[in-house]
C-alpha cells in the first residue's frame, strides 16, 4: 500500500505553464476530452460561467471559440456528456432557485450550438428541473439518475427534493435526440440522492456494460456503491473488498482501463476517529482510490489526511472537474471550502495531471533522411507522454570505432538529468493561397528544413492536425526511399524497368498528416533490360525482413541510448556509449536514478553500417514497452541525394509529375528515372512489397503519368490508400536514394478544426 501512495506522489504533474485566456476559476462545472482537447462549461464562483472554454493537452494551450446557434445560458451541477465530436447538455442551475430540464447538443466539429427537445416518455412524466444528477452516455442512449429539484414554484424559496427518478435519453445518430423513456427494472432503486458520481464499464470478456453510481447527498453524505446491469436492468448492491472511501458528495469518478478513480469531494469532519452521522461539519478532501471493477475492490492511493505542504499532490477539493485523456486523469479547479465560516467560497487555481500507467509502445522509428553519418527518424506519437527514449544497436563492435569525448555540459539541465533533446529544424512548406495549415496540437513537432511540401496551383493539398483523416484524392505524401546500392552503381542504360520493393522499407505514418515523411532506402543496382521484370526472389535486396529481425538474437544486443527527446522525431548522429557495468536506462529500476550523460562517451555514426532502433514513450509513471525494431543504413559517400519538392498536377487524362534536383548531388546529374508501383500477382500474395515498374528516364526534372500507366497502379493500403511514385537520381557512382511519393485516393472523415 505505501508503494502504491507513494507512486501516485510521484506521477501528479501540476501544470505550471500554459498560454490563453484562462478561464475564471469555478466549481460546479463540467469537463469532457475530445481526444487531446478538454472542453469545459458552466460552473461558477460570484455568478455562473457562460463561456465554452477548450485546452489542448497537447500545446498547454487554452482558446475560446466561436460558438454560435442556440447558445445556451450559464448553469452549474448540470449534466455534460460525449458522443463523438458532439457534446450534450441536460439540466442545471441557472440561476439560484431555478434549474433547468433543457437539453442543448454542441457539435463541436463547427462549434455550433442546438436546443434539442426530446419527445416525452410513453408512460409518466419527462425530467424534472433538477441539478447534481447524475448524465452518462452508452452506445446512443443517455442514462439519467436521481439529482436535486426545488419544489417550490418560488425561486427564492428554495425547497429542495432529492431524486432517485432513472431514464434513458435515445439519441439519433450523428445528431438530435429521439426522446426520453422509463425503463422497468428490476431490484431496489439506490436512496434519492445529488451530487453523486455515475460511471459505465462493460469488461471485455463478458460484454456486459454496468453503471456504477457511488455516494453522493441525501442529508448526509453517503458511500454507497451501486450497480445497475444494462442488459436486464437490474439493480444490485455488490459486495467490495478494501478499504471504502468516506462518505462523500462533490466528487468525481472516471474509469480509465478497468478502474473507476474517485477524487476529492466533501467528506464529514471526524471527530476523536467517530464520523457524526448528521455531518454538519465537513471539509473538502484530497482522497485518492480507485475501485478495481474486475474484482470490485477498492485501492486507497491518498488517503484522507492533512494538507499536502510540499505541493506535490493536488489539494483539497470539491466541486472540480475531472477527465480522462488516454491512461492520464486531468483536474481543474473547484473551491476548497476552508473558509465557509467567512461565507467566502475560494476556487482553487491549479491545473493537474496524473499518469496511472506507462504509456504503450511507439510505432516503428520510421527514417526520413540519412546521410553517410546521421539519420532523420521519427515515429507516431503516444498521446499524454513526457518524452521518448530513443534507442540504437550497431552491426560492427562499438569497441572497434571511434568514440568522440564527453559531451558538453550544456546539453544537460542543471540537476544533471538527462536533457530533453528538441528539434530546431523547420519545415517549408509552398502552399496554394487557399489552404490554411493547422499546426494546432503540434507545436513541439519539429522536421528537418531540408522537407519540402509542394503542389500546384491546381492541386489540392489539405494539412490538418493529426486527427483528422480528410484528404482529397490528390493530396501527395513524400517519402525518401532507398534500396541498398552496390558500389558499382548502375550503368547508364542500367535503371530497372521493374524495381523490388526493399523488405525494410517503412510506408508513411497515418497519424502525422501536417509534414511530409520521406523514408530512405538505397536502391539496389540490378541490370534489367527495357521492359524486362526482376525475378523477385533472385532481385530482392538483402536485408532482413523487420518481422525476423525483431525476434533474431534480441537478447544478445547491446541497446545505446541515443537520447530522450520530447518531439517524436530526432536527428541522429551520435549515441551514448554506458559503461560495461551499468545497463540503460530502459533496465533500471524505479530506485534508480537515469544516467547521467555529462559522465558518459559519444560515439558517432559510420558510413554504410547499419543501424537498429527502438523507441519507448515516457510518461510520470516511467518508461513503457519499446517498439518493434526497425534498421536503417548510412549512404555511402559520392552518390546523389534524392530528389526534393515533388509536385503532382492532376489533368483530365493524366497528371504531371515534376521535382527538384537533389540538394547534395555529389557530381553531375546523368539522369533521373521515375517509378510507379504497379498491380502484380506478388504483390497480391505479399502486399508488404511492392513492385515498381519505371515510368520516366531521362535529363529532365518532370514527366507525364498516362491514364494507361495509371491503370496498372496498386492502391497501397498500408497507410491510407496511395498511389505511391519513386523518383531517384544517378551520377557518375550511380543511382541515389529515391523520393517516394503517396498520392491518397479517398476521402476521410474531417476532425475539429
Amino acid at each position: 500500500m505505501a508503494a502504491a501512495v507513494a507512486a501516485a506522489g510521484r506521477s501528479w504533474r501540476r501544470v505550471s505553464s500554459f498560454t490563453g485566456p484562462v478561464p475564471r476559476f469555478r466549481h460546479g462545472h463540467r469537463a469532457v476530452a475530445i481526444r487531446e482537447l478538454l472542453i469545459i462549461f458552466g460552473g461558477g464562483n460570484e455568478g455562473i460561467a457562460d463561456e465554452l472554454h477548450v485546452y489542448n493537452t497537447v500545446t498547454n494551450q487554452w482558446f475560446l471559440p466561436a460558438v454560435r446557434g442556440d447558445i445556451p445560458p450559464g448553469c452549474a451541477a448540470h449534466g455534460f456528456v460525449c458522443d463523438g465530436t458532439r457534446i450534450l447538455v441536460f439540466g442545471g442551475m441557472v440561476e439560484y432557485g431555478r434549474y433547468s430540464n433543457d437539453i442543448y447538443e454542441l457539435q463541436a466539429s463547427r462549434w455550433l450550438w442546438k436546443k434539442v427537445k426530446p419527445q416525452p416518455p410513453s408512460t409518466g412524466s419527462p425530467p424534472c428541473p433538477r441539478l447534481g444528477h447524475s448524465f452518462s452516455l452508452y452506445g446512443n442512449k443517455c442514462y439519467l439518475f436521481g439529482g436535486l429539484a426545488n419544489e417550490s414554484e418560488d425561486s427564492n424559496n428554495n425547497v429542495p427534493r432529492y431524486l432517485n427518478d432513472f431514464y434513458e435519453l435515445e439519441l439519433q445518430h450523428g445528431s438530435g435526440v429521439i426522446g426520453w423513456s422509463i425503463p422497468v427494472t428490476k431490484g431496489i432503486l439506490p436512496s434519492p440522492r445529488e451530487s453523486h458520481t455515475s460511471i459505465i464499464y462493460c469488461r471485455k470478456d463478458l460484454g456486459i456494460p454496468k453503471m456504477y453510481i457511488f455516494g453522493g447527498m441525501c442529508g448526509c453524505r453517503l458511500n454507497d456503491l451501486w450497480e445497475l446491469d444494462i442488459g436486464t436492468m437490474t439493480w444490485s448492491r455488490p459486495e467490495t473488498k478494501g478499504t471504502v472511501p468516506l462518505p462523500r458528495s462533490l466528487h468525481t469518478a472516471n474509469v480509465i482501463g478497468n478502474k473507476m478513480y474517485v477524487f476529492g469531494g466533501w467528506v464529514p469532519q471526524a471527530a476523536e476517529g467517530e464520523i457524526s452521522a448528521q455531518d454538519s461539519e465537513w471539509k473538502c478532501t484530497s482522497s485518492f482510490s480507485y475501485l478495481n471493477l474486475d474484482t470490485t475492490e477498492w485501492i486507497s492511493l491518498i488517503p484522507d489526511c492533512p494538507e499536502d505542504n510540499s505541493n506535490l499532490l493536488p489539494g483539497p477539493r470539491a466541486g472540480h472537474c475531472a477527465v480522462a485523456v488516454g491512461t492520464r486523469l486531468y483536474i481543474w479547479s473547484g473551491r476548497d471550502g476552508y473558509r465557509k465560516a467567512w461565507n467566502n467560497q475560494v476556487c482553487c487555481k491549479d491545473l493537474w495531471y496524473l499518469d496511472t500507467e506507462k504509456p504503450p509502445a511507439p510505432s516503428q522509428v520510421q527514417l526520413i533522411r540519412a546521410t553517410t553519418n546521421s539519420f532523420q527518424v521519427k515515429w507516431d506519437e503516444v498521446p499524454t507522454v513526457e518524452g521518448y527514449l530513443l534507442q540504437l544497436n550497431a552491426d560492427l563492435p562499438v569497441s572497434g570505432i571511434p568514440v568522440t569525448g564527453v559531451p558538453e555540459a550544456s546539453l544537460l539541465s542543471s540537476q544533471g538529468a538527462p536533457v530533453i533533446h528538441q528539434s530546431q529544424q523547420s519545415v517549408n512548406m509552398v502552399l496554394p493561397p487557399e489552404i490554411k495549415l493547422d499546426l494546432h496540437g503540434h507545436a513541439n513537432n519539429m522536421v528537418p528544413n531540408n522537407v519540402h511540401v509542394s503542389v500546384s496551383s491546381n492541386s489540392l493539398l489539405k494539412l490538418e492536425a493529426k486527427e483528422n483523416k480528410t484528404e482529397p484524392e490528390n493530396t501527395v505524401m513524400q517519402e525518401t526511399t532507398k534500396n541498398h546500392t552496390d558500389s558499382k552503381g548502375f550503368k547508364e542504360s542500367n535503371a530497372p524497368s521493374f524495381l523490388p520493393a526493399c523488405t525494410s522499407g517503412l510506408q508513411a505514418s497515418a497519424n502525422h498528416t501536417n509534414y511530409v515523411d520521406e523514408s530512405t532506402f538505397i536502391m539496389q543496382s540490378n541490370r534489367v533490360s527495357p521492359g524486362q521484370r526482376n525475378d523477385i526472389n533472385e532481385h530482392l535486396p538483402k536485408t532482413t525482413p523487420l518481422r525476423q529481425m525483431a525476434t533474431v538474437k534480441t537478447r544478445e544486443r547491446q541497446w545505446y541510448d541515443v537520447g530522450i527527446f520530447k518531439n517524436s522525431s530526432a536527428l541522429v548522429s551520435q549515441f551514448y556509449l554506458l559503461p560495461e557495468e551499468k545497463a540503460s536506462i530502459s533496465n533500471k529500476t524505479e530506485k534508480e536514478d537515469v544516467p547521467d550523460y555529462r559522465l558518459l562517451k559519444k560515439q558517432d555514426l559510420l558510413p554504410g553500417t547499419v543501424y537498429r532502433f527502438r523507441v519507448a514513450a515516457i510518461n510520470g509513471c516511467g518508461v513503457g514497452p519499446f517498439s518493434k525494431v526497425s534498421e536503417f543504413k548510412t549512404c555511402i559517400p559520392g552518390f546523389p541525394g534524392a530528389p526534393s519538392t515533388v509536385k503532382i498536377t492532376k489533368s483530365v487524362d493524366c497528371i504531371h509529375l515534376s521535382w527538384e534536383p537533389p540538394a547534395s548531388p555529389s557530381g553531375n546529374i546523368l539522369e533521373y528515372s521515375a517509378y510507379l508501383a504497379v498491380r502484380t500477382t506478388h504483390i497480391q500474395e505479399n502486399p508488404n512489397q511492392l513492385m515498381f515498374m519505371k515510368i520516366y528516364c531521362g535529363l529532365k526534372t518532370s514527366c507525364i503519368v498516362t491514364a494507361a500507366q495509371l491503370s496498372n497502379a496498386h492502391v497501397d493500403y498500408t497507410a491510407r490508400p496511395a498511389i505511391v511514385f519513386r523518383i531517384s537520381a544517378k551520377n557518375e557512382r550511380g543511382y541515389g536514394p529515391a523520393t517516394q511519393v503517396r498520392w491518397l485516393q479517398e476521402m476521410k472523415t474531417s476532425s475539429l478544426k
